[in-house]
């Protein structure tokens, strides 16, 4: 079975960093677009931030604009997410998404993905 195993989360401070890590094991074939999403306690969960194959284009949130950069190793099944100047807002569950149908969604929409890890928990305080 496909796994994605997130890691990198815990709490920073205002201002801080984190990046963080997702591994993809067990794929039959390679992984089309990723994603990473946040859920805040109470909120739907929401994409931050998502990659092509390729690397060729990307999506943000206007929220992580210019904080967030995704970017992926398709030789090494992994997707990251570097972090900086971090707030508040930022707190949440990260979870990262793999699309390996190729569904006709945009980055940004939950639909597109088949699987999702169980993810990491983000807190700023």
């Amino acid at each position: 079975d496909v796994q994605l195993v997130e890691s990198g989360g815990g709490e920073v401070q205002p201002g801080g960093s984190l990046t963080l890590s997702c591994t993809v094991s067990g794929a039959p074939y390679p992984v089309y677009d990723m994603a990473w999403f946040r859920q805040a306690l109470g909120k739907e969960r929401q994409a931050v931030a998502a990659i092509r194959y390729g690397g060729n284009y990307k999506y943000y949130d206007d929220s992580v604009k210019g904080r967030f950069n995704i970017s992926r190793d398709n030789g090494k099944n992994k997707l990251s997410l570097q972090m900086s100047g971090l707030n508040s807002e930022d707190t949440g569950m990260y979870y990262c998404a793999a699309d390996f149908r190729r569904r006709g969604y945009g980055l940004e929409d939950r639909r597109k993905y088949d699987v999702w890890g169980q993810g990491t928990q983000v807190t700023v305080s």
